[in-house]
């Protein structure tokens, strides 16, 4: 009877310190981490990868004790805090209520400072992109950070959860970075497969009556963030009947058959952007322009090369 009560008593302390895996973790937190790359727009990919890097696999200190995957420090959080020893001893970490909301912090941390900025102009299946980016960008300061995230992500096909799938497809999707802007995303257009037209090679559909972004994306099967970044659009924009609608990211340039547009009165530059399917950010800068600022009628807009 003794022996048996020990034998018990080992195995109730064993499965205290049972590890986590790669596998499990993934398996556990995929949702929540495709969840917030619809809710924001950074990969569920890079999500997945960081968190299994920064908490190993959910087993750390700060993990356990504060729900906090992604090492983030307290910085002016004012809310509930852990302390561990990390690039200096007892350092501020911040403190969650669970899991989820620690995914929601690192969404809104890389959305909200203006360093990170740069890796939202990435299209969302460009996850060795935003590896490097994250480095460049300060997250961490291990030189081969990209590279450990690159090889969780291939080592699990993470990337099949940037299809926006709660679990990965079976059929691996056109990975060719050569060309970003002719991948498969993955979303079916359905509603619209009859009307669907194209302008420099970026797909389009044209609004038969007024509408919201929340609407159109769920007609589209696509993400409320692609709408608006795709379209240079505020998430609580109303959409107007007969407006141009892409499905797709724009160009950086212009067709070779269009170099400049002249400025006609009551032209903005959002509305030549969508005319052309040239990115509004592009055509800032081709233009030597301030973002916000508009172009007196008369004015020539250089439209696939940049003015000297």
């Amino acid at each position: 009877m003794r022996s048996r009560l020990v034998i018990l008593f080992l195995c109730v302390c064993l499965s205290g310190f049972t590890q986590m895996t790669q596998e499990q973790y993934i398996e556990k937190y995929a949702s929540i981490a495709v969840k917030e790359m619809k809710r924001v727009g950074v990969p569920a990919s890079i999500t997945l990868s960081q968190g299994i890097l920064e908490s190993a696999s959910g087993n750390s200190f700060l993990a356990k004790q504060g729900n906090n995957h992604f090492g983030i420090k307290c910085h002016n959080w004012k809310w509930d805090k852990i302390y561990a020893d990390d690039d200096t001893k007892n350092e501020c970490f911040r403190k969650y209520n669970n899991v989820e909301d620690s995914y929601r912090d690192h969404s809104d941390f890389l959305r909200e400072h203006n360093r990170y900025h740069f890796l939202f102009e990435l299209e969302i299946i460009d996850y060795q992109g935003w590896a490097k980016g994250l480095k460049k960008a300060g997250y961490a300061t291990n030189p081969a950070y990209p590279e450990r995230l690159i090889g969780l992500i291939e080592k699990h096909e993470l990337y099949n959860y940037d299809l926006g799938k709660a679990k990965p497809s079976d059929k691996k999707p056109n990975r060719n970075n050569s060309n970003k802007n002719n991948y498969d995303d993955g979303f079916e257009i359905n509603l619209f497969a009859d009307d669907v037209l194209e302008n420099n090679r970026v797909p389009y559909i044209v609004t038969k009556n007024n509408t919201d972004i929340n609407t159109i994306s769920q007609e589209l099967n696509l993400m409320t963030w692609q709408i608006t970044k795709y379209n240079d659009l505020n998430k609580d924009e109303i959409i107007a009947a007969n407006d141009t609608i892409y499905l797709k990211p724009k160009r950086n340039k212009a067709s070779k058959a269009n170099d400049t547009h002249l400025v006609k009165s009551g032209e903005t530059m959002r509305g030549i952007s969508q005319k052309y399917a040239v990115k509004l950010k592009k055509l800032y800068q081709k233009n030597n322009m301030k973002q916000g600022d508009e172009p007196l009628p008369g004015t020539k807009i250089n439209l696939r090369k940049r003015v000297k």
